[in-house]
């Protein structure tokens, strides 16, 4: 059973923390987002700090990150932004005072080491959303569902898509996953999750289409596809293309991972490197349904 942090309130107090990449630009539409929705933000060292690519070397995004897992006056922390990092700090974590009292995590893309290695070890509910830094070219509709998976309220949705048909089921299971390339990155260490009775999500961006192949066939390979409950199919956004092309859209790159077994797929799930990044609640036991062109995602 997943523990589920406190939801918050007006008032709160939350932090914005950088442990992957530098910023590029600024984050005062997400601060003023978030101020917006009666909450108090206070900004760690490593959102105006840069190191090469990184937003800080590597013991000060740890320490940042850090603090505002421990401080017990912050009652969610934002990712600001992904890019490559959380990999490199993620064994330098202490994650004993969240465990005891657990916090919103808050991010996507790179983050998705964070996701994944508190799932596996903690079982504590993160959110798969915007960050800070995305927050100027996300939609209303996916920072409402932000707003929603950190306030308690209603997380339920239903989209219809002509993309690719859904492979027709229903199944309950926990809710993990993220960004393909990053659950690879992982895979068989401390930080891998349990596939087994879960809805896999997956999304990836910038990759070449046999790169998305390759990482589907390593999991494949890895037994992670054996006992899903369901797969949750989001955006596969700026994929590369080689001459001569690869041949398969990414809906056919999975569905030829996949279509030995029985599972519910769902496809293009508006989440990931897009303006329509909705929110995810990993962690969450769901209810995933479909039929041939229409998803119903239940948190239960």
């Amino acid at each position: 059973m997943s523990k589920i942090p406190a939801f918050l309130k007006a008032g709160d107090k939350v932090a914005i923390v950088c442990p992957a990449s530098f910023i590029r630009g600024n984050i005062d539409v997400g601060i003023k987002t978030l101020e917006s929705w009666g909450l108090e933000v206070v900004v760690g060292e490593t959102v105006e700090t840069s190191y090469h690519q990184f937003a800080a070397d590597d013991r000060l995004r740890a320490a940042d990150l850090q603090w505002a897992l421990d401080d017990p006056s912050i009652k969610a922390v934002f990712a600001a932004r992904g890019g490559y990092g959380c990999v490199r700090i993620v064994d330098l974590l202490d994650f004993s005072a969240f465990e005891h009292h657990p916090k919103w995590l808050v991010g996507f893309s790179d983050i998705t080491v964070l996701h994944s290695h508190i799932q596996r070890n903690y079982k504590i509910a993160t959110i798969h959303g915007q960050m800070p830094k995305s927050f100027e070219s996300g939609t209303h509709a996916s920072l409402e569902t932000l707003r929603n998976a950190l306030f308690g309220n209603d997380m339920d949705f239903e989209y219809e898509q002509n993309q690719f048909p859904n492979r027709v089921g229903e199944a309950e299971g926990k809710l993990v996953g993220g960004n393909l390339a990053i659950l690879l990155s992982v895979l068989a260490s401390d930080s891998d999750v349990n596939y087994k009775n879960k809805i896999l999500f997956i999304e990836d961006v910038g990759e070449a289409y046999y790169s998305i192949d390759r990482m589907l066939w390593a999991l494949k390979r890895a037994g992670k596809f054996k006992k899903l409950k369901g797969l949750i199919v989001g955006g596969f956004t700026s994929m590369k293309d080689n001459d001569p092309a690869f041949g398969q859209t990414i809906e056919e790159i999975v569905w030829d991972k996949v279509a030995e077994y029985d599972f519910p797929v769902a496809f293009a799930y508006p989440a990931g490197h897009m303006d329509d990044n909705h929110a995810l609640v990993l962690g969450r036991k769901v209810k995933l349904k479909t039929t041939e062109n229409q998803v119903q995602l239940t948190y239960l």
